[in-house]
C-alpha cells in the first residue's frame, strides 16, 4: 500500500496533540477511523510510531517520521492553497502588452479596479509598439495584448475603439492658427518627423510626405520633445496625447476617415490563466459600461 498524504496528516496530527480523540476532533473524523488510518500507516512503516497506546509519546522512528510527515503536511496544504488561489484569480500574475497611449491614457481605471480585486495577482505592465504586442502575444511572453493588431489565427481579438489621426505641433506653430481645413497639403512646407504609427495611414498624398521625411522616432516622449522643441510637426491618434502639455496642441484633420483602430487579443478565454482571464471580462465590462475614460471623440466598436 502507498503511503497517502491522508495518512501523513493523521498521524502528524495524533502526534501533535497526543490522542486519537482530540486528533480525530481536529480532522473531522471518527477516532476509529483515525485509528485504522493510523493503523495502516505503522504496517506499511513496519513499526510502532507510538511507545504506548494513549499515543502520548512518540518512538525514536516516529520523532524522525513526523518531522518529514509534518513538513510533507505542510507542504501539500501550501501547495493546495496557491491552486485553489489561482484558480479564484486571488493569486498568479498578470502580463499585459500595450500601446504607450492605452498604457498611459485607458489602462490606469483598469488595473486600479483589476488590483482591489485581486490584491495578490502580480501584474506586469510593458508598452511597446503594436509589431512588438504581437510578438509577445505569439512567443507567450504576454497574456493580453492592446495595441492595433491583427487577427491572428487561433487568438481571440475584440475591437475596443478608433481615434482619428491628427496633426501635432507647438502652440506657436503657423498650422495651430488657422487648421479648419487642415489637409495633408497643408503640411508640405512643414518638416514631417515620422513615427511607428505612420505606417498605419494608407492616403496616398500622406505617403508623399512620409517619404520625404529624414525623421524617425519610435519613442512618443521622445517624438513629443523634438515637437516641443520646433524640430517638425507629427501626426498621432488623439488618444496617443490626451493629457499632453499645453505647449503642443493636436490638430484634428478634415478628412476625419484617417483612423487608429485599438484591439485587445488573448489566447482563447479557456486557455488563459484566471487572473488574465478576469481582467479580460473586466475591460468588455468597463467599455460596456463606458467606465473607461475614452472621451466623445473616439469611437468605441
Amino acid at each position: 500500500m502507498a503511503i497517502k498524504i491522508e495518512m501523513l496528516r493523521c498521524f502528524a496530527m495524533v502526534a501533535r496533540h497526543g490522542s486519537l480523540s482530540d486528533a480525530a476532533d481536529a480532522l473531522d473524523r471518527t477516532p476509529s477511523a483515525v485509528s485504522m488510518m493510523l493503523k495502516q500507516f505503522e504496517d506499511h512503516i513496519g513499526a510502532p510510531l507510538f511507545e504506548t497506546a494513549r499515543k502520548s509519546r512518540l518512538t525514536p522512528i516516529g520523532e524522525l517520521i513526523y518531522e518529514e510527515a509534518r513538513r510533507e503536511v505542510t507542504h501539500f496544504e501550501n501547495t493546495v492553497a496557491v491552486i485553489e488561489g489561482l484558480s479564484r484569480s486571488e493569486l498568479g500574475y498578470l502580463r499585459l502588452a500595450v500601446t504607450p497611449s492605452v498604457a498611459s491614457a485607458v489602462l490606469p481605471p483598469a488595473i486600479s479596479t483589476f488590483a482591489q480585486k485581486h490584491p495578490n495577482v502580480q501584474i506586469d505592465i510593458r508598452d511597446m509598439d503594436s509589431a512588438a504586442i504581437a510578438h509577445e502575444l505569439s512567443r507567450e511572453r504576454a497574456d493580453i495584448g492592446i495595441g492595433t493588431l491583427a487577427q491572428v489565427e487561433g487568438m481571440q481579438r475584440s475591437k475596443l475603439f478608433s481615434d482619428a489621426f491628427g496633426v501635432v505641433c507647438r502652440h506657436d506653430h503657423p498650422l495651430a492658427q488657422n487648421w479648419d481645413q487642415l489637409t495633408w497639403a497643408s503640411m508640405a512646407d512643414h518638416v514631417l518627423i515620422a513615427n511607428g504609427l505612420c505606417g498605419q495611414i494608407t492616403d496616398p498624398d500622406f505617403a508623399l510626405l512620409l517619404a520625404q521625411s529624414r525623421l524617425m522616432v519610435h519613442n512618443t516622449a521622445s517624438l513629443l520633445a523634438l515637437v516641443r522643441e520646433g524640430v517638425g510637426i507629427t501626426v498621432l491618434p488623439r488618444l496617443t496625447v490626451t493629457g499632453m502639455q499645453d505647449d503642443v496642441v493636436f490638430l484634428p484633420l478634415a478628412d476625419t476617415t484617417v483612423r487608429r483602430s485599438v484591439q485587445m487579443m488573448s489566447q482563447p478565454m479557456n486557455l488563459l490563466m484566471p487572473a488574465a482571464r478576469e481582467f479580460l471580462k473586466l475591460m468588455i465590462t468597463m467599455l460596456r459600461d463606458e467606465v473607461l475614460p475614452i472621451s466623445s471623440e473616439i469611437q468605441k466598436f
